[in-house]
């Protein structure tokens, strides 16, 4: 397991971010009130707030080969392909979790209305969130080809260090709790930016439980790529 960001990170997601203000292939809940949501919000929007813009806060080291690049031509659409199924299934595993479709990758988002969530203060794995993981588990089963970044957020209540250590310790709480159920932990990295990167207003109750949130990216690893430029002829 890995628990590193640093400058492979941005320049790949600038990247993701750059192609996916323009070109974003979303996919959406069955839920309205959960569609509303995902429709406010650009891929762009989505993964700049995973990734964050605090180089360094989460740890240092190479993440590029975790992450790997967008790759484009035929390989980059038999990927996106893949990704499209991954995507739906999840969707149709867990309802409530908001789903996004970005370029090579997929954003999973868990709020506290859609299945995954911790108790105030808390960063222990409660039985409702070990249901919806346990859901996701299998689908990471099923494809088994991709890699998976982990990032916990907080809400704006209380001190700033206390927020950053209690992201840090729910982030590794879910990726542990993956391990455990026997997901590779060479597939996993781990992140974290407590109250440092929201994407909803702080100031009303509503926005502050959206805030406290998990994300995990899931991307295509090398096998996956190597096999689509196999199949493609690349």
């Amino acid at each position: 397991m890995k628990t590193i960001i640093n400058k492979a990170v941005i320049l790949f997601f600038t990247a993701v971010i750059a192609i996916s203000l323009t070109n974003c292939s979303a996919v959406q809940n069955a839920n309205n009130k959960q569609k509303g949501a995902v429709i406010g919000a650009t891929g762009g929007a989505i993964l700049g707030a995973i990734i964050g813009n605090n180089v360094g806060k989460g740890g240092n080291g190479e993440l590029g080969a975790v992450i790997g690049g967008v790759v484009g031509g035929g390989a980059g659409v038999l990927i996106g392909n893949k990704m499209d199924k991954q995507a739906q299934k999840i969707e149709e595993e867990i309802p409530g979790a908001q789903v996004e479709r970005v370029d090579d990758g997929i954003v999973v988002t868990f709020d506290e209305g859609s299945g995954v969530y911790f108790d105030t203060a808390k960063y222990n794995i409660n039985a409702a969130s070990q249901t919806s993981l346990n859901k996701l588990i299998t689908v990471f089963q099923e494809y088994p080809d991709t890699n998976l970044l982990v990032v916990g957020h907080t809400d704006s209540q209380g001190a700033e260090d206390y927020n950053m250590t209690l992201s840090k310790n729910r982030a590794n709480a879910v990726t542990n709790y993956l391990i455990s159920k026997g997901i590779s932990s060479g597939r996993l990295t781990t992140n974290w930016f407590g109250e440092t990167q929201p994407i909803h207003d702080n100031a009303t109750a509503e926005g502050r439980a959206k805030n406290r949130r998990v994300n995990i990216a899931i991307l295509p690893n090398e096998k996956m790529i190597q096999e689509a430029e196999a199949q493609a002829g690349k």
